[in-house]
């Protein structure tokens, strides 16, 4: 198996031309036509994971987010974004990202998995591209029976690992529809409130946007890396289906820049 056979599969999941026009989302370094030793799956592309893929023989990464997002300049190793790609050049592994396009997909995707560890159902987009219904931003659906807030914000924080939920005040009333949006997801806020969301569950929210929810809806950050760590899990069952016997592994490597002392 080459290295654009997995890349083959994961872009029928996900197509490169429905990444967002700022991301870098692809195959960052390594060679399409390279036979694969191993796959290893992570969130972050970092030193230490190209090293974990090393010690396990896999000439492969596949990462949710993209190590670069702009053009490097130089590469003297002054920033871990250039050593990074400095290790994976000298080690002859190739760096793939599955980024924004993973997001913006209904099936197999990003929010599709969160939807899963929360149990929701009658799923859809929250926020869909124009003449589709499974292309967009952010997932909408509904739990089996209604829940008390904090209870169910407990239960958050137990299914998607969370260290902390940062929320905005409770309003007293049961919870019966969630939205979701994998990572930093703050936009879709309006189309949360639209869709009649009782609970919007996102990351990376500014301390002034938690205003914007004025009483109609709980906003529940639960950190970017905890809202989208599940898609490796993702990704590896999607290779793991076509290629039933090769070297897949889940990176044992924790990338969250975020620590949270108690």
């Amino acid at each position: 198996m080459k290295i654009k056979d997995v890349l083959d599969l994961l872009e029928k999941v996900a197509p490169p031309q429905l990444q967002e026009s700022y991301d870098n989302a692809g195959l960052i370094t390594g060679h399409p036509e390279t036979p694969v030793s191993g796959i290893l799956f992570c969130l972050d592309s970092t030193e230490a994971v190209v090293e974990e893929a090393v010690r396990k023989n896999c000439n492969l990464v596949v990462a949710h987010h993209p190590i670069v997002f702009r053009g490097l300049k130089r590469f003297n190793g002054s920033n871990y974004v250039e050593r990074t790609v400095i290790s994976a050049l000298r080690n002859d592994v190739a760096l793939y990202a599955i980024h924004t396009n993973l997001d913006n997909v209904y099936f197999n995707g990003v929010n599709a998995k969160i939807a899963e560890k929360l149990g929701l159902l009658d799923t859809r987009i929250l926020a869909p591209k124009p003449g589709s219904s499974d292309i967009g931003a952010g997932l909408v659906g509904e739990l089996a029976a209604p829940m008390d807030e904090i209870d169910f914000l407990r239960f958050v924080q137990k299914n998607m690992h969370a260290a902390c939920v940062r929320h905005t005040a409770l309003r007293g009333r049961p919870v019966q529809r969630v939205a979701v949006c994998g990572g930093a997801g703050s936009f879709l806020l309006p189309d949360a409130l639209r869709a009649g969301a009782d609970v919007f569950i996102s990351a990376d929210f500014k301390y002034h946007e938690f205003f914007d929810a004025e009483g109609r809806l709980v906003i529940a950050d639960i950190g970017h890396f905890e809202s989208e760590q599940f898609t490796i899990e993702l990704l590896y069952s999607l290779i793991r289906e076509k290629f039933p016997t090769f070297a897949l592994h889940l990176t044992e490597t924790t990338t969250n820049p975020v620590h949270y002392l108690f």
